[in-house]
């Protein structure tokens, strides 16, 4: 079951990615303005454990972001320094537009299943991801 879940991240990534792109980003960076539209404003700590990624690589996406004006980082910084990561006004709008693209994709001409299939899918799937963070984290 988890070889097939991994062949079909594969293709939903290539999928993803291509919507995703058009708007100038990538898919973690689209993680991060998400995480963001979703919540109030988050630490980079936050950010990874929401994208469920190393804190490490948070620094790049985030700067990469920031670059773009998409987000601005406040606090002191530096090392042991609680930073927040605030979505922009052209940052709430950039991670609204990607959405309504990707909520597109879950129709049934991309996926072949219906509404309420979708939904079980969805639930499904985060019962597992759960899973297996949780299982990740006793080792």
């Amino acid at each position: 079951m988890l070889w097939t879940l991994v062949q079909t991240a594969h293709l939903a990534r290539r999928r993803l990615s291509e919507v995703i792109g058009e708007e100038g980003i990538t898919g973690p960076q689209f993680g991060v303005l998400a995480a963001l539209l979703d919540g109030d404003d988050l630490s980079s700590s936050d950010l990874a454990r929401a994208l469920l990624v190393r804190p490490q690589s948070m620094a790049g996406l985030v700067d990469g972001l920031r670059a773009r004006g998409l987000v601005v980082r406040d606090g002191p910084g530096g090392r042991g320094q609680r930073t927040v990561v605030t979505l922009t006004d052209e940052g709430r709008a950039v991670a609204r537009r990607v959405r309504g693209r990707l909520h597109d994709l879950d129709g049934t001409h991309v996926t072949g299943l219906a509404p309420a299939q979708v939904a079980e899918l969805a639930a499904l799937l985060a019962q597992v991801r759960d899973t297996l963070d949780a299982d990740a984290h006793e080792d």
